[in-house]
This record gives C-alpha cells, sequence and structure tokens, in this order.
C-alpha cells in the first residue's frame, strides 16, 4: 500500500522559513516523479514543485523559483520542499505527491498547513 505522508507545515511569518518533508513508502519510486502541490482557500490545486528520483532534475512554478528547493534523500525515501523567503500568499495546504509523468500523478499525501502571516 503506497503512502505518502507529509509534515512540517505550520504558522511562520512572511519572510521566514519552513521545510516540508514527505515521507514515501509501499513501493519503489526511482522510476517516479516527486510533485509537491498546493491549494489555497477558493483556489484551484497548483503545481509548485517537481523533482525526477532517478535523475534528480527539478522543475519549478515561476512563483516560487529562487525561494523553494525541492529534493530528496533515498534512505529514507523523502521529499523535502525548502521554501525560503515565504509570503502571505504562499498560505496554502501543501501536497506531496507521486507520478510516473509529469502530467498525471497518481498517488497522493493528505496534506500539511502552510501559514504565512504579514
Amino acid at each position: 500500500q503506497v503512502q505518502l505522508v507529509e509534515s512540517g507545515g505550520g504558522l511562520v511569518q512572511a519572510g521566514g522559513s519552513l521545510r516540508l518533508s514527505c515521507a514515501a513508502s509501499g513501493r519503489t519510486f526511482r522510476s517516479y516523479a516527486m510533485g509537491w502541490f498546493r491549494q489555497a482557500p477558493g483556489k484551484e490545486r497548483e503545481f509548485v514543485a517537481r523533482i525526477r528520483w532517478s535523475s534528480n532534475n527539478t522543475l519549478y512554478a515561476d512563483s516560487v523559483k529562487g525561494r523553494f528547493t525541492i529534493s530528496r534523500d533515498n534512505a529514507p525515501n523523502t521529499v523535502y520542499l525548502q521554501m525560503n523567503s515565504l509570503k502571505p500568499e504562499d498560505t496554502a495546504v501543501y501536497y506531496c505527491a507521486a507520478g510516473k509523468t509529469d502530467y498525471e500523478y497518481d498517488y497522493w499525501g493528505q496534506g500539511t498547513q502552510v501559514t504565512v502571516s504579514s
């Protein structure tokens, strides 16, 4: 059974930092893309960042480029999202996801709340 469990969310002031973690289990993810998405109240879910497990190739949304960094560790299978220079507009529930392509994610975590106060 595949599980993606996010942690690390919380309340932070604007300009601060948080690091989100996503513990992945239940299968081998070496051929997968691991992504972070977010959904703010009243808005659609949006892509934040992606890393390919085997190549470490990364991709970022323009809104977070230069402020967020996605990375992964093999042991344990964990994907991280380092978020610096946080802004109130970064406030959202952040979700970890795994998929075989950049456009179709098969597995999702339960989400972790990030709130940035001004």
